[in-house]
C-alpha cells in the first residue's frame, strides 16, 4: 500500500491553507508489514462506534478517545501523552478527517513496542556494530523500545530547554518547532540520532493510521474510510465485473468475530 506525497497533500489539505502536514510532504512512504505486539487476544477488541475528538485549545492535551477500551502495554502515562501529542502534530485532525489522536495511533505504537517489533526479535542484534550504509537502515545495539524511550524523553527535555514547559503543554506551533528540530537533526543527542528517531515516529504514525484496527490504531476504520480503502474483504466476486464500487471497509476483527 503505497501513496505519494502529492496525493496525501491533496487529500488532506487544511482549512487555513497552511502546511500542517509538512512532515508528510518532505518524503514518500510505504506501509510495510506489521507485527502483532503481545498476545493476539489482547489486541482483539469489540467494534466501536464513531466518535469525533473534541476541539482543543492551544496547548491543551486532547483526551484519549473514550471509545477505546485499551490498556497500555508498554508506555507509561507520561510517555503515552508525549507520543500522542507528537503523532497528532504529524497527522493532525482537519476538515478531511480525524487525526492520530482520534484514530488511536499512539495505542498502536504502544502495542508494537510491547511485542516482537519493539524487541527487534527478528533482527540480528549481536556485536560488533558498525555504521551501516544509508540504504541499510538502522545498525546498532539499541532496541526500538529503547530508542522510543530515549526519544520521547529527549523531546520533553528539549521542550523544557526551549520553552520552559512540557511538550504536551506547548502550543501546536511550538510543538511543530520542536519536531522540526528533531527531524533536521538540529538537536544533538549522544545516544541516538534525533532525525532517525523522528523518522521512526513518523513511520509509526502512518502505520497506525492505516493498519488494520486489530493492531490498535485506525479506530472505526476511519483511516481506511478517508482513502476509500476496503480493508480485509473475503471476496470481491460481487464487484469484480462492475465499475468502481465503494465498499464499506472490513477489518480482520470482523472475520474473527464470525468464527
Amino acid at each position: 500500500m503505497v501513496e505519494n506525497d502529492q496525493q496525501k497533500a491533496a487529500a488532506r489539505k487544511t482549512v487555513d491553507g497552511s502546511s500542517r502536514r509538512r512532515f508528510l510532504v518532505n518524503s514518500g512512504y510505504a506501509l510495510g508489514g506489521l507485527v502483532v505486539g503481545g498476545a493476539l487476544g489482547t489486541l482483539i477488541k469489540p467494534k466501536t462506534t464513531e466518535q469525533t475528538a473534541p476541539n482543543k485549545t492551544n496547548g491543551e492535551q486532547a483526551a484519549t478517545p473514550k471509545n477505546y477500551n485499551q490498556a497500555l502495554m508498554f508506555f507509561t502515562q507520561e510517555q503515552f501523552q508525549i507520543a500522542e501529542s507528537a503523532m497528532e502534530r504529524i497527522f493532525p485532525e482537519d476538515d478531511t478527517g480525524p487525526g492520530a489522536t482520534s484514530l488511536g495511533v499512539a495505542f498502536f505504537l504502544d502495542h508494537q513496542l510491547a511485542g516482537e517489533w519493539g524487541f527487534n526479535s527478528r533482527d540480528y542484534m549481536s556485536p560488533p556494530f558498525f555504521a551501516g550504509e544509508k540504504e541499510q537502515g538502522y545498525q546498532g545495539r539499541l532496541k526500538r523500545r529503547e530508542i522510543f524511550e530515549i526519544g520521547l524523553r529527549e523531546l520533553e527535555n528539549y521542550s523544557q530547554q526551549q520553552y520552559q514547559s512540557r511538550f504536551v503543554k506547548l502550543t501546536p506551533e511550538q510543538q511543530d518547532e520542536v519536531l522540526k528540530a528533531f527531524e533536521s537533526d538540529t538537536v544533538k543527542l549522544t545516544t541516538i540520532s534525533a532525525g532517525s528517531f523522528f523518522k521512526m515516529l513518523r513511520s509509526s504514525t502512518l502505520e497506525g493510521a492505516y493498519s488494520d484496527p486489530l493492531y490498535g490504531g485506525n479506530a472505526n476504520m476511519s483511516g481506511w474510510k478517508m482513502r476509500n480503502y476496503p480493508g480485509s474483504q473475503m471476496s470481491y466476486l460481487d464487484a469484480i465485473d462492475k465499475d468502481f464500487t465503494k465498499i464499506e471497509p472490513s477489518s480482520l476483527q470482523d472475520h474473527l468475530a464470525m468464527n
